[in-house]
């Protein structure tokens, strides 16, 4: 059980200014730290292995509360060998980039793949987010590629800081659940995924294919990878000249436009169905 008063009293303390710190992205690459936060995040960062056998988590904050509250959590933290620091709710607080903090924010090494095991691996379906500059987008269209099934993401080097808090909240755990290659040109990841056979598709409002006629094709059952762009402006000219096929989602109602994660969400469940299905797919739009 925890004990009854914090061990952790004053903000002020190295520990926790060297975590504060981890908010910003000079420090994190510097330390090859980030900062996960609320259990669902620190639960899953506690069960990830970075490489070999370093558990992902190495420091735990929790205040009282929530290490009564979240007791299995913190069990898990100290299993994985993480050191756990009881803290009152001012250096949570301090610690915390929400404004409503959880009582847990975990410090995690850095879990990037690199883009060369990821090509290996022979992927099937891959997200490449190229020019996302929204951390909370970023996070969200993982979270989608995830719970499509794909086999990895890939950041361009223009786009989002993965170890953005945004981006590690909005993720919701799906960060530690799939590999993620960072930093790669656009040039390299779409002539990487084509030599390992994989199909590049660039989702674009203003492409010429639709994703329900591509569909009804049974054209998209093979390897694929999605290229997203901006979220204000889409995929530059040059980015969507790299690709086999510019595909855009259609509007059967009156919206001017779907945002970015859900496009990706609905691009790459249409491709998950057409991976899975048996004897070829459907149009999404059938009854």
């Amino acid at each position: 059980m925890p004990s009854a008063s914090p061990e952790l009293i004053s903000p002020r303390s190295p520990r926790v200014a060297a975590a504060r710190r981890l908010a910003r992205r000079n420090f994190r690459g510097k330390e090859r730290l980030f900062l996960a936060e609320g259990p669902q995040a620190v639960r899953e960062a506690a069960a990830h292995r970075a490489g070999g056998d370093d558990a992902t988590l190495v420091e735990l904050f929790a205040t009282v509360e929530a290490a009564e509250r979240y007791a299995d959590i913190i069990g898990e933290a100290r299993a994985a060998g993480a050191r756990v620091h009881l803290a009152d709710e001012q250096v949570i607080e301090d610690v915390s980039t929400t404004v409503t903090p959880q009582g847990l924010v975990g410090v995690c090494r850095f879990l990037d793949t690199p883009f060369e095991r990821i090509l290996a691996a022979r992927p099937k379906l891959v997200a490449v987010l190229a020019h996302v500059r929204d951390p909370g987008n970023a996070g969200t269209v993982l979270r989608c590629a995830d719970a499509a099934g794909a086999d990895a993401v890939v950041l361009t080097d223009a786009s989002v800081d993965l170890y953005n808090p945004k981006a590690v909240r909005a993720s919701v755990g799906s960060l530690f659940h799939l590999p993620v290659a960072v930093g790669v040109p656009v040039e390299q990841a779409v002539a990487g995924l084509k030599d390992a056979g994989v199909r590049i598709l660039a989702a674009d409002g203003a492409g010429d294919d639709d994703l329900d006629d591509e569909l009804d094709k049974r054209t998209m059952g093979g390897p694929t990878a999605w290229v997203f762009g901006n979220e204000a402006w889409g995929l530059p000219e040059e980015t969507r000249d790299l690709a086999d096929a510019v595909v855009r989602v259609p509007i059967h109602g009156k919206a001017e436009s779907l945002n970015l994660a859900t496009a990706a969400a609905v691009c790459l469940y249409a491709s998950a169905r057409a991976q899975r299905a048996s004897g070829g797919c459907r149009s999404v739009t059938e009854s």
